[in-house]
């Protein structure tokens, strides 16, 4: 009946939590990441007009620099519970930031199809959302992801998911987490101001055939989310936001691989699309005398991307990104400072990318944006590896 779940097409497939292969000891791995970057324009004014900015949605240093580094642990606890964490280590505007990603239980076992997640971990909204940065085909983030998620949301809370008995795949997830992280940046409603709801829907065509249709939304009643250094106004004006905030998502993925074989070639196609719809007040946190104004926010975005393996070990890809923005306010110039003015610009990138992985531990890549996020454009060059150490688990569809 699940043949979709564990087809080999997939490509290391996990479509609800596993029980660890090592029952009852600690699997440990780590994920060590670097970069090249080289930038035309200058990283430190990257902007999305029309987006206020926050969370992990500035560009990666220039030059050489260590990347998104993972420690991580996870084993079945006992029979009927599975445990999680992850210790991440990066360089966050100029300092070595070392943070818990992951530190969630889950159940094991539970009748019905039904799973419980409790502590901190990634939401499912989306699709590469729920993915951890090293198995991402790109080696940054759709600016979708940077524009509306500040990356990626992780949040503390409860995740309860049921798959049903069908002969299709089929997932339906709820969430309701603390809010404090960006996009909602504040813990509101006694620390459980932020809920979530996804549907997964998908199966195989023929034996080379995979693919996943996906349907999420996530709110958030918000206090004082700040875009902290990407403010406009300077140190001394940071801009935050306060109201209700709302995300709707629609992704899709396929997958072919001849007779469900991927080691000597294989596509993937994926692609997503979200809505954000905002109504509250910005301030400029520190001007004198206080400057604040009413907001309604209107943003949409996407993504779509291709990667293709055409011979053993060697992929190329394509990706095109693009966002809008229909931001309104009774004050115009406060709206500007917080860089919610879309200064009549469509943010849109162009990216290709060719990777090598001697094995399915390791991965250098060399990726090539055009980017025209603002208005004055930027060739942006990254040269990227990642490699695996130590035991880690299949990644998800």
């Amino acid at each position: 009946m699940y043949k979709y779940a564990f087809s080999a097409a997939l490509c290391c497939v996990s479509l609800s939590a596993v029980a660890a292969s090592n029952q009852f000891n600690p699997a440990i791995s780590l994920i060590l990441e670097g970069q090249y970057a080289a930038y035309d324009q200058d990283p430190e004014n990257y902007e999305l007009p029309g987006f206020m900015l926050g969370g992990e949605s500035e560009l990666v240093p220039e030059g050489f620099a260590m990347g998104h580094n993972e420690l991580v642990l996870d084993a079945n606890i006992d029979d009927r519970y599975y445990g999680k964490f992850t210790l991440a280590f990066a360089e966050h505007e100029g300092e070595m930031v070392t943070e818990v990603e992951e530190a969630y239980v889950e159940t094991l076992g539970l009748p019905a199809g039904l799973s419980v997640r409790a502590g901190r971990f990634y939401s499912g909204i989306g699709y590469l959302n729920s993915h951890h940065r090293h198995a991402w085909d790109f080696s940054d983030a759709p600016l979708v992801y940077r524009g509306m998620l500040g990356g990626q949301v992780i949040d503390d809370g409860v995740q309860l998911r049921w798959l049903a008995p069908t002969p299709l795949f089929l997932q339906l997830g709820v969430e309701k987490t603390r809010g404090e992280r960006f996009p909602a940046g504040g813990a509101a409603n006694d620390g459980s101001g932020a809920s979530a709801a996804f549907i997964k829907l998908g199966g195989d065509l023929g034996t080379s055939h995979s693919w996943q249709l996906g349907l999420s939304r996530w709110q958030a009643e918000v206090i004082d989310r700040d875009s902290g250094a990407h403010a406009h106004g300077g140190a001394t004006e940071v801009p935050s936001f306060s109201g209700d905030s709302d995300i709707s998502g629609i992704d899709f993925v396929w997958k072919w691989a001849p007779d469900g074989n991927p080691t000597q070639r294989n596509f993937k196609f994926q692609a997503e699309y979200f809505e954000r719809d905002e109504d509250g007040t910005v301030v400029l946190e520190g001007s004198d005398p206080l400057e604040t104004t009413t907001y309604q926010g209107e943003q949409s975005g996407w993504y779509m991307q291709g990667v293709y393996q055409f011979m053993p070990r060697w992929r190329v890809g394509l990706r095109h990104d693009r966002l809008r923005a229909d931001n309104r306010g009774v004050d115009a110039d406060v709206l500007a400072e917080a860089g919610l003015d879309d200064e009549r610009h469509t943010p849109r990138r162009s990216s290709v990318m060719v990777d090598y992985s001697h094995s399915e531990y390791s991965r250098i890549q060399l990726q090539y944006n055009q980017d025209d996020s603002s208005s004055v454009a930027d060739d942006q060059v990254f040269l990227y590896y990642v490699m695996s150490l130590g035991a880690h688990g299949a990644h998800r569809f």
